[in-house]
C-alpha cells in the first residue's frame, strides 16, 4: 500500500461515540485511524486478494474451469467424522 492520507467524513455523531468507545475500550484512543482502516480492509478483502494473485502470477491466467479428481483412497466420510466426533469425548 502506499502513504497515508488525511481525510474528513461526515458520520453520525451517536454511531461515532459508541464507536471511539468499542475502539478506546479495546485498542485504546490512539488507534482510531488503525481501527477504520482494518475496517476498509476487510471491506476491500476480495480486491486486496485479488490484485495480490495477479502480482505472483505475472501475467498467467488462473483456469477458468475447475475439474473435479476422485479420490486415490476409497473413503466414507461419514465414518470418518464420526471418528473425529468420538474422539473428542
Amino acid at each position: 500500500m502506499g502513504g497515508k492520507i488525511k481525510t474528513s467524513i461526515v458520520v453520525d455523531r451517536d454511531l461515532w461515540e459508541k464507536f471511539k468507545a468499542k475502539i478506546g475500550v479495546e485498542r485504546g484512543l490512539r488507534k482510531l485511524s488503525e481501527a477504520i482502516e482494518d475496517i476498509i480492509r476487510e471491506d476491500l478483502g476480495d480486491i486486496l486478494i485479488a490484485s495480490w494473485l495477479e502480482d505472483k502470477l505475472s501475467g498467467r491466467k488462473l483456469p477458468s474451469v475447475v475439474k473435479p479428481i476422485k479420490p486415490k483412497v476409497k473413503t466414507n466420510a461419514g465414518v470418518v467424522l464420526r471418528e473425529l466426533r468420538d474422539s473428542r469425548t
